[in-house]
Parts: structure tokens; C-alpha cells; sequence
């Protein structure tokens, strides 16, 4: 799976919405910046903008959503059954809101980029413009964004990669969100590079970049 061996790592994208950094991913994968392929993309919202464009990305797209399963552990099932099909290397959450029950073979397999500088500002309900909401009323000076490794709980993996951005006082959720997926842009790329250069070693709840 490592980059230096020319092969690019295998992808699956989870989204729930508007599929900004499936954007991303993709510009970085078309500019040459990231040796990876997206072989499907999930989403959990059949009015979310990002189904289009993983549709119009010629990407194969499923639709899973949470209301047609009687518990979380079928729900789950079903999404991991779909990506087991694809010879998946690394699964990225993008704006993907629904929680997930993970097996034990996808454990440090599933990244997930949050708008904030964790522990600060995580957990369930916080995210998109609700996380810059609430930095912006608790007069915070420096936020940012987290790429993390996924477990099963709201925002609690392993941190992979923050990067942080100044506060204004004049600024707003709009702008502040901006400035942090400014960095989100950045931050993902660098994170999957890493995991698919077999960079990254984690003990205990650090993860270290072996190549620093």
C-alpha cells in the first residue's frame, strides 16, 4: 500500500451532505498530490449535494440510510458489507453524520476530519456550522481542524493531524468555517498520505509519525 511502491490506496468516502471534502480528495488525486483512488462512495442522506457529486465524479455511489435498519449494528453491517466488496484500504468520513458500529477489522482503517481542534468542541451533534457556532460564543481565540482516527465514540480516536486558525473578533460561523476548511484541505491529504506511506504507529492514544 505504500506510495513509493507507484500503487495507489484504495478509498471509500462516507458522506452526509454537501460533499465539500470529497471535493477535496478528488482535486488532490486529479492535481497529482494524493496516490489514491475513491472506489465508492456512501451516503447516509438521500438529499445530500455529494450524492450528485460522486454521480457526476463517476464514482460507484450507494445510498445507505439509517431509517431503513432496525438497529445500528444492521446499519453498520450493511455499510461495512458494501465496502468489504471494493478491496477498501482506508475508509474517510466527510461530513458522514451517522454513528457507526466498527469491526474489529476496520480498526485504525477509518479517518474522520473535524472542525475543531479536539478534545475542544467534539462529541454528538458538533459539527458543520454548530461547532463554529459555539466557538464563537465561548470567545475562543485559536481553532482549527482534526483529522483523527474513528472508534466508537463521537470524536474520541486517536488525533492524526490538527491545524489551527485565529479567531476574530469579527468573525462569524461563515467565515470561520472558511478559514478551518482552508486548513481541512490540507490537513486530510496529508493525513492519508501518511497512513498510505505506513507512517503513522499508534500506542495507546498517540499516534506518531514514524518518518519525523
Amino acid at each position: 500500500m505504500k506510495i513509493g511502491n507507484m500503487q495507489p490506496i484504495r478509498i471509500a468516502v462516507l458522506i452526509s451532505g454537501g460533499g465539500t471534502t470529497l471535493d477535496n480528495l478528488v482535486q488532490e488525486i486529479n492535481k497529482g498530490g494524493l496516490l489514491a483512488k475513491i472506489v465508492q462512495v456512501i451516503s447516509s442522506n438521500n438529499k445530500a449535494i455529494g450524492n450528485e457529486k460522486a454521480v457526476r465524479y463517476g464514482i460507484p455511489f450507494q445510498l445507505i440510510e439509517r431509517k431503513n435498519f432496525q438497529n445500528l449494528e444492521e446499519f453498520s453491517s450493511s455499510i461495512f458489507q458494501t465496502i468489504s466488496e471494493k478491496n477498501i484500504d482506508l475508509i474517510c468520513l466527510g461530513g458522514f453524520l451517522q454513528k457507526l458500529r466498527i469491526p474489529q477489522e476496520y480498526e485504525n482503517r477509518i479517518m474522520n476530519i473535524h472542525p475543531s481542534l479536539l478534545p475542544a468542541f467534539g462529541g454528538k451533534g458538533m459539527y458543520g456550522h454548530h461547532v463554529h457556532e459555539a466557538v464563537i460564543h465561548h470567545g475562543v481565540k485559536i481553532t482549527g481542524c482534526t483529522v483523527h482516527f474513528v472508534n466508537n465514540e463521537y470524536d474520541q480516536g486517536p488525533i492524526i493531524i490538527q491545524r489551527a486558525v485565529p479567531v476574530s473578533d469579527n468573525d462569524t460561523a461563515d467565515s470561520l468555517a472558511r478559514k478551518v476548511f482552508h486548513e481541512e484541505c490540507i490537513a486530510y491529504p496529508e493525513a492519508i498520505k501518511a497512513y498510505a506511506n505506513q507512517d503513522l504507529k499508534i500506542i495507546g492514544r498517540k499516534v506518531i509519525r514514524v518518518s519525523s
